[in-house]
């Protein structure tokens, strides 16, 4: 299996590599393991879906 580093996942999810390094930390990639201080993430993960949600602004008061 092939892997990829934070950076790389960062720049082909077009996201952070802080935020990458969070989705590793919460266990929401699949197949992801740690060496030493290196996140290890598999070349096919997917994005993780953003778990925010958005409030309806359509809302008449």
């Amino acid at each position: 299996m092939e892997y990829m580093s934070c950076p790389q996942a960062a720049k082909k999810w077009g996201i952070s590599e802080r935020r990458v390094q969070k989705l590793c930390e919460e266990n929401r990639i699949l197949g992801v393991s740690k060496i030493g201080y290196m996140w290890l993430i598999p070349k096919d993960a997917e994005k993780p879906k953003d778990k925010r949600y958005k409030s309806n602004k359509n809302v008449v008061l």
